[in-house]
């Protein structure tokens, strides 16, 4: 009996630990990682750097002179010596450290043994980044961070840039619109898609931008946003009214640029520009951005007329593609599905839609549409995502580099009343005032009775 009892005081402790470090590392990775993966990982990197590298084949033979230091100090056998290693900084989600490569070697050999070092200092993944000539940065990541994304408060933001989604590398998916006008976005229902969009709405509401939206679902997406919104089309029909009057800002814009490029044989360099950013900040028009939610919807036809409109609609979109950057026009096209049998124009568009966001997706042509010709490795990533995570997304650009991404939960209304504080940021756009979204009556509020005192007698 007593036996049992000390098996029961000695085990039902370690138990209930056992338990609580399972739930501390499934629910709070974080702390989990700063308590007890950050020391593990540090002292395995510290204590097998050398037999690792040399395991990896990333080790060099020694030059002369350090074999000839070796061989009169020490006596010892001269072994091949691995990159140096920098000092090892510490982060919330895991470990950085940087390595000078030793002559011959280049940053794709370490790459290639990334999975090695992961499975060797035991960490949820290992990337390397290319610094400078001859130095590679390895970042280490301890858990999965995008299975809880928690964005950082310091995430790179900035005009017309928004921290909308979390790499799985811990670092901030950024959507800078200077860099990337336009952008494809494409998902399934449930997939995490108008969430993206909320995040790209409501991190835009805060920034003297005039946004605009497109939405064919008779505006259930958008709609929340209205307070922030300078002009909204709720089907094709508005669409096609509100995409000429675009077209003739961006030229009227075009036609302000020429005006005052004034190139004479005096004028100076600084003063000549062929963008809006070159304009000095009292002349220089707002930019915009258009939100085209569900392009798939300006594509369908059902009689000769709508033909002919659709045509109309997709060539005044491929325009403002081609030469909106320049007049600080963007474009976000977002959808379920988008391929070439749309009809005539889809392949034209999408090849002016610099970035490329892809969530899980029903088929796997929506997939090769997306990122098939930037990044044709990033299409099984794409469609490998699983229902089970929506916000997960695969990220990549004309540069043919892609990455996965997840964005984090925000409500409908928290994203609604992040426009509503923001009302006052909306530019006075005359041209766009017809297509300036009614705001909804709040809803009535009963004045609450009167109570007058009771006088008090004596």
């Amino acid at each position: 009996m007593s036996d049992w009892m000390t098996l029961l005081e000695v085990g039902g402790p370690l138990a209930a630990f056992g338990g609580g470090a399972a739930y501390t590392r499934a629910r709070h990775s974080g702390v989990c990682w700063s308590t007890v993966g950050l020391p593990l990982s540090t002292v395995r990197l510290l204590g097998s750097y050398g037999s690792v590298m040399e395991a990896c084949g990333l080790t060099v033979q020694p030059s002369r002179l350090r074999a000839f230091a070796v061989k009169a100090t020490t006596r010892r056998e001269v072994r091949p010596v691995p990159p140096r290693r920098g000092i090892i900084r510490p982060t919330s989600t895991g470990l950085r450290l940087r390595l000078r490569l030793a002559p011959g070697q280049e940053p794709a050999d370490v790459a290639a043994s990334a999975e090695r070092l992961r499975h060797a200092w035991g960490v949820h993944a290992v990337y390397v980044k290319d610094v400078k000539p001859g130095v590679v940065e390895l970042r280490l990541v301890g858990f999965d961070v995008l299975r809880d994304v928690r964005m950082r408060r310091k995430a790179g933001g900035g005009p017309l840039k928004v921290p909308v989604a979390l790499r799985e590398d811990a670092t901030a998916f950024v959507r800078d619109y200077r860099a990337v006008p336009h952008q494809l976005t494409l998902g399934a229902t449930l997939s995490g898609k108008s969430m993206y969009l909320r995040h790209l709405v409501t991190g835009l509401a805060r920034q003297p931008v005039a946004l605009l939206g497109i939405d064919c679902k008779r505006g259930v997406e958008l709609a929340p946003f209205a307070a922030r919104l300078s002009a909204l089309a709720i089907d094709p029909e508005q669409a096609a009214e509100l995409l000429p009057v675009l077209i003739k800002e961006m030229e009227d814009r075009y036609d302000l640029i020429k005006t005052r490029q004034g190139i004479s044989p005096g004028t100076p360099a600084g003063d000549i520009t062929s963008d809006i950013w070159g304009l000095p900040e009292g002349e220089r028009p707002v930019p915009d951005v258009l939100f085209v939610d569900e392009v798939a919807e300006l594509f369908l036809v059902a009689t000769k007329k709508d033909e002919e409109r659709r045509d109309e609609m997709v060539t005044q979109l491929i325009r403002l593609a081609q030469l909106g950057r320049a007049a600080g026009i963007y474009l976000e096209v977002c959808g379920q599905r988008f391929g070439a049998e749309l009809g005539k124009g889809a392949t034209m568009l999408r090849a002016q839609l610099t970035g490329r966001v892809c969530h899980r997706v029903n088929d796997e042509a929506s997939a090769k549409m997306a990122l098939g010709d930037i990044a044709p490795e990033a299409v099984m990533a794409a469609c490998a995502i699983a229902p089970e995570r929506p916000g997960l997304a695969v990220a990549g650009d004309t540069s043919g580099g892609w990455s996965r991404i997840r964005t984090p939960y925000l409500s409908l209304g928290d994203a609604a009343r992040i426009c509503r504080e923001s009302a006052h940021l909306t530019p006075e756009l005359a041209a766009l005032e017809p297509f300036r979204p009614e705001l909804p009556a709040g809803p009535a509020v009963t004045p609450a009775p009167v109570v007058r005192p009771v006088p008090v007698t004596d």
